[in-house]
Formats: C-alpha cells, sequence, structure tokens
C-alpha cells in the first residue's frame, strides 16, 4: 500500500519573515539561517529562494519590518489631542513599561545586538530611536517644556522602559506598582508627594 505524501504547507514573503522574527527571539541573528527557518516551517530551501535572492535579503526585510513596526508603533502611540499631551506621555509610560510582550523585548534585544555588528542594523535602530525620542519630546514641548529638558525627559523615559524590561522585578507586586506611578511622576514631571 502506498504511503500518501503531505503537500508541504505554502509560505508567503510575510510568513517567511515572521518565521526569521521567532527565530530571531529564540536565537538572535545568527538563528537567521535559510536552512534553520525552512527546518523551522517544514518546508524545503527551494521556498526560501521563491521568495528571497539569499540570507541578505532576508535579514534586510526583516530590519525593514521591524523598523516600520516600531515606527508605526511609536507614532500610534504619542498621537495625541492637544491639550491632552500630559495623559499621552502617562500612557506611553504605562504601556511600555507594564507587563510586557516577552517576545517583543527579546525581538528588541536581538535587534540591538545585531547593531553592535552591523552597521546596516545600527543605522536602522539610530532612525527608530531618534524617532521614538522625537515623539516624545514633541509631547513634552507641547506640555510648555523647553526643548533641552524635553529632550533629556525622553532619553529618560525611553532608558526607564528599556531598563526596567531588562530588569527582574516583579511587575504585579503592589510595591512596584506604586513606585511605577511615582517614576511616571518624576519623568512626566508631575509634582510628586
Amino acid at each position: 500500500m502506498k504511503q500518501e505524501s503531505r503537500p508541504s504547507p505554502q509560505l508567503d514573503r510575510d510568513a517567511w519573515i515572521q518565521a526569521a522574527f521567532d527565530s530571531l527571539a529564540d536565537h538572535g541573528v545568527d538563528g537567521l539561517r535559510v536552512e534553520v527557518l525552512a527546518k523551522r516551517c517544514g518546508v524545503t530551501k527551494g521556498s526560501f529562494y521563491w521568495h528571497f535572492r539569499n540570507r541578505q535579503d532576508l535579514l534586510s526585510a526583516v530590519l525593514e519590518n521591524w523598523k516600520d513596526g516600531r515606527i508605526r508603533d511609536i507614532l500610534k502611540q504619542t498621537r495625541a489631542e492637544p491639550g491632552e499631551e500630559l495623559s499621552c506621555i502617562r500612557h506611553v509610560i504605562e504601556v511600555y513599561s507594564a507587563s510586557r510582550n516577552r517576545k517583543g523585548m527579546l525581538i528588541e534585544l536581538a535587534v540591538r545586538d545585531w547593531a553592535r555588528r552591523d552597521a546596516t542594523a545600527a543605522q536602522i535602530v539610530r532612525k527608530v530611536d531618534s524617532i521614538r525620542l522625537d515623539c516624545a519630546g514633541r509631547l513634552f514641548r507641547a506640555c510648555g517644556i523647553a526643548p533641552e529638558e524635553a529632550r533629556s525627559r525622553s532619553l529618560l523615559l525611553y532608558a526607564y522602559v528599556f531598563g526596567i524590561s531588562l530588569m527582574s522585578v516583579e511587575r504585579n507586586d503592589p510595591l512596584m506598582a506604586g513606585q511605577r506611578q511615582t517614576i511616571s511622576d518624576l519623568i512626566a514631571g508631575a509634582k510628586v508627594s
């Protein structure tokens, strides 16, 4: 009796990029190998080459996709109605410092590690960071904060939200909630009791 073979799943370019992000989160940029991704996806390498010229083409697509997603996210998170900028700053601090998407943070760390060794990745990380800082700075300036202090507060905001994501602190600890509020007040410029 002849055994029926199952057809290989069809992957489009976006599916390959998503698989690359999964591997990036687990193994860093060194895990972005054609053979590894094909095995992870249960397809042959030939499927990869239908969508990408080579590994570098995939790496470029991953970086562009990461950049576009991060920029879209920060633009969305920092969109504020006139007069609502302080609330928006607090929202940004809360969103980015609350229990974060672990996979998203692993990808962020992997891209930043990649940028330490690759000029193209470094350029993209600088662009994303610049836009993040500019968006936050615009909110602070709209609250009447001088440009130099707005830049400093923007940097402090991102140093806090990325730093806290790297720390092993209990996010459900009732004391941590109070500390997050105090930190948010300090960054936002509110009076702290």
